[in-house]
């Protein structure tokens, strides 16, 4: 892929709409998320915030990296021992408000700061780890290029329909709904009809807590 390839207007348009709704929601969640900070700082000793390096923009020649922010769902040093792997449903690393956090998708909240500060967008594929990336790159056909010139994003088609990946399959699974997201890039129509379907399902999924 490109960077004649993907519309310019959606581009500019995407980025409106970015600073627009995530101004609007880091305003109107503020109360929430200083509730659910104190929670987590009572339910288990450690910081509110958890941050973690992520792969966002990138193409053929280069990848960038940000930090993203998210709040607490595990136990502090929950890969002291096990390493980068994968969190599963019922990981025993994930503490008790970690659990409806991750299922009403709530502890991403904090990511509307990485939207604001042009790391992500509020609708794209979710960025990858560096850790898991090579070995995904080389078990999966295509898998670096899912995200070739595309924005990486709090929600996306991928996420409102498998959820977190918890294994290789989750994560081939993923690749085909993100390449078919950055299809929709290339026609406004298609973009904005794709856009409206994802934040549909995005709210049916956290309200109903199948976040997993």
């Amino acid at each position: 892929m490109t960077d004649y390839t993907i519309n310019p207007t959606i581009k500019f348009c995407k980025r409106v709409i970015d600073l627009v709704v995530a101004t609007i929601l880091l305003i109107a969640f503020a109360p929430l998320l200083l509730i659910f900070a104190l929670i987590v700082k009572m339910d288990s000793s450690g910081p509110v915030l958890f941050t973690q390096q992520r792969i966002g923009f990138s193409n053929e020649l280069f990848v960038e990296f940000f930090t993203i922010y998210k709040l607490r769902t595990m136990v502090i040093d929950a890969e002291k021992h096990r390493g980068a792997v994968l969190a599963t449903a019922n990981d025993a690393r994930i503490t008790k408000i970690g659990h409806f956090l991750r299922k009403s998708r709530l502890d991403e909240l904090p990511q509307l700061y990485n939207v604001l500060r042009g790391d992500m967008s509020l609708i794209g594929p979710r960025p990858e780890r560096p850790e898991f990336y090579l070995q995904l790159e080389n078990d999966i056909p295509f898998f670096a290029e899912r995200t070739f010139l595309v924005q990486p994003g709090i929600t996306g088609l991928a996420q409102v329909n498998q959820g977190y990946d918890t294994c290789l399959e989750d994560v081939r699974t993923k690749v085909g709904y993100d390449h078919r997201y950055a299809l929709a890039l290339f026609c406004p129509l298609d973009w904005i009809m794709m856009d409206i379907h994802i934040a549909m399902k995005t709210i049916i999924v956290m309200t109903a807590g199948r976040g997993y």
